[in-house]
């Protein structure tokens, strides 16, 4: 029997550049039209997805993207649930992949990189999913990773001609706050 080497593409995951604001708002803007991750229903320009970028690396907080062969499969950050300070120790995590790259474990490798992350700063104490309540691909990521369900909210969103629930969970680290 001979040993036979792996050949699947390796899935590496670092942070964010500028000059991966393309295929990032590719990955945005599809989702926006073709499903329901996304509940924006207007596409966005180039103009917003470098705000946003300069927005959460100059606030220190990570843009991840995953990277195979070269080729930007999917990309995750997290950022704050709400202005007020109160909640400055609760954020909001985003994860989306191109559908090429579906079911390859993409997902998975930047939401665990995302809460590392998270955990290493040792400044989130609670990570918090807003999930559309029919996405059970994402509500069972998330439940992998410890999230649970806290609640769900009815028919607050519109998209497609339909209401749409939110689930929200959360995932809740140990942190010191003095």
């Amino acid at each position: 029997m001979t040993d036979q080497l792996d050949t699947r593409p390796v899935t590496v995951i670092r942070d964010a550049h500028p000059d991966d604001l393309p295929p990032i708002l590719t990955i945005h803007n599809t989702n926006i039209a073709a499903s329901t991750a996304i509940w924006d229903t207007e596409q966005v320009q180039l103009d917003e997805r470098v705000a946003w970028f300069r927005d959460r690396t100059g606030a220190g907080l990570p843009v991840l993207v995953a990277a195979i062969d070269g080729e930007l499969a999917g990309y995750a950050s997290y950022g704050p649930w709400r202005t007020k300070s109160g909640y400055r120790f609760t954020v909001e995590n985003s994860v989306y992949v191109d559908e090429r790259f579906h079911r390859r474990g993409i997902a998975t490798a930047l939401l665990g990189e995302l809460i590392d992350r998270a955990r290493r700063a040792g400044t989130v104490h609670a990570m918090v999913a807003a999930i559309e309540s029919g996405n059970t691909a994402s509500i069972q990521l998330h439940e992998r990773f410890g999230f649970r369900t806290v609640g769900v909210l009815p028919e607050v969103g519109h998209k497609f001609g339909r209401w749409m629930d939110l689930t929200l969970m959360q995932l809740t680290l140990p942190i010191d706050p003095d």
